[in-house]
């Protein structure tokens, strides 16, 4: 009976009902823009539907399935997330020409993260039966979560994230358990990386640790010379992709990023702006704009007066902000407790999941299928002690793993359990360092990802060990 039935199949079978019922069915769901839509529709060639719509209608409050097609690149904003919303572009033109239904983008989304999982759960059958039931009943519960996947019907950057980190991993142990692993296989997994790194500048230094793999792999002695040297070149590329993702973000939201982790963030709570000031070699003056952010309009001096480019912008930069930290580590261990706060958070609950015509409450979420994320949000520890305790457990069997393999390959498994973890620490500082406090739980959505699948990994190595006891109890006895 196992032979013919493969939970890859149940898991495709459950996973789409579930993203049928969520996103195409009944009443629109999605996530109401906060001003960040407009970058990729810019680019790509899209606009609001009813420009005459409300701004109190537009933003925060709706979520919106319809948009008006336009020129291209009226801005440019660099992202992978461009390709697949220009391929939705695309066949939502041929079934309408008229206007573009963000559904079509959510279709391409729910089956990436459905092919990305089927390959996760396809490569855990060398575990065993019992390991592939937990990780399935895990994936369509966890990652299938209406806070997870009410993004796919939204502009925002986050579905790329989700589904492109899910496809590196299952990939990346792919290349591991397979006795001669392909070049196509090898290549496959760089793109998914690509796509991971370039969806948003945040991700950029993702890149730098995931190209550690493709050294490794290049070391596997029994692989040929000619795929060797196929993972130093890809390696060696990522990490180059990597540093022009950072180098070449625009000017404008260096500044905005700037703005926000010096007064929304260094000087948010500080009991002394001025001398804070000082420390980073930044003017007196500026203390009046200390606890502002940078979209705010009531500020004492505006966010594009020419002083701030003088004394501000030209002065700073992120370098300046991590010293400042590592000479006050204990400033630092104090965002990283107010960032806890907001770390169980998947989904930004002031941002409406409804269109306007449903008649719903400005504002109100949908709470469908959203077992895990409720459950992280309400009785998961949303404290700094609670995180490292988790991080502390999973490098606990990680490293347990890593010593008692026998094969190179084995080993290269662990170190990547062990890098996604190191991706959950840049997802969790880079906000905190890069951005300060604006907006918390939408910029911790990568360190939820990555959190959560740091969870499932605990729970099937258990599962595993648990299959092994008993095993071994049924040969003893």
């Amino acid at each position: 009976m196992k032979r013919y039935i493969r939970m890859e199949w149940i898991y495709a079978i459950a996973a789409s009902i579930l993203m049928v019922v969520l996103l195409f069915t009944g009443g629109f769901i999605g996530v109401a823009d906060n001003g960040d839509f407009l970058r990729i529709m810019g680019s790509i060639g899209l606009n609001y539907y009813d420009m005459s719509e409300a701004y109190e209608d537009r933003f925060f409050r709706y979520a919106h399935a319809l948009y008006a097609y336009d020129a291209f690149f009226r801005g440019f904003y660099p992202s992978t997330q461009l390709i697949i919303v220009a391929i939705a572009r695309f066949f939502a033109q041929l079934f309408n020409s008229a206007v573009f239904d963000i559904r079509v983008l959510g279709a391409i989304y729910a089956i990436l993260h459905v092919t990305a999982n089927v390959i996760l759960i396809h490569v855990y059958r060398v575990k065993g039966w019992l390991v592939s039931i937990v990780l399935t009943a895990l994936l369509l519960f966890v990652f299938h979560d209406v806070g997870y996947v009410a993004y796919f019907n939204s502009l925002y950057g986050e579905p790329v994230s989700l589904i492109f980190l899910l496809l590196t991993m299952a990939l990346g142990l792919k290349l591991t358990y397979d006795e001669k692993p392909t070049k196509t296989l090898l290549v496959m997994f760089f793109i998914a990386c690509i796509f991971l790194v370039c969806s948003k500048t945040q991700n950029a230094p993702v890149g730098i640790l995931f190209a550690i793999i493709f050294i490794r792999l290049a070391f596997v002695r029994d692989y040929s010379l000619s795929w060797k040297r196929l993972a130093l070149s890809l390696g060696a590329a990522l990490v180059v992709i990597s540093a022009a993702m950072y180098i070449l973000a625009p000017k404008d939201f260096k500044q905005i990023n700037l703005y926000q982790t010096v007064f929304f963030g260094v000087l948010h709570h500080s009991d002394d702006v001025e001398n804070d000031l000082k420390k980073l070699g930044l003017p007196s003056y500026l203390s009046v704009l200390a606890g502002t952010n940078y979209f705010q309009g009531d500020t004492e001096i505006k966010q594009n007066d020419p002083r701030l480019e003088e004394d501000f912008y030209s002065r700073i930069s992120h370098v300046d902000i991590m010293l400042f930290y590592l000479k006050q580590p204990g400033r630092f261990i104090e965002m990283m407790a107010y960032a806890a706060e907001h770390s169980m958070n998947i989904r930004p609950y002031y941002l409406g999941n409804y269109e306007k015509a449903e008649g719903k409450p400005p504002g109100a979420v949908t709470f469908k299928y959203s077992g895990w994320s409720e459950f992280k949000r309400s009785v998961i520890p949303s404290k700094l002690y609670f995180i490292v305790l988790v991080y502390v457990l999973y490098y606990g069997a990680a490293l347990y793993e890593w010593l008692r393999a026998r094969h190179h390959r084995d080993r290269i498994r662990a170190e990547l359990f062990m890098l996604l973890g190191l991706v959950g620490c840049a997802a969790y500082l880079i906000p905190i360092v890069g951005d300060g406090l604006a907006d918390l739980s939408k910029h911790l959505f990568m360190f939820n990802v990555v959190f959560d699948m740091m969870l499932v990994a605990i729970v099937v190595w258990l599962a595993y060990k648990a299959r092994l006891a008993l095993q071994g109890y049924r040969k003893h006895n």
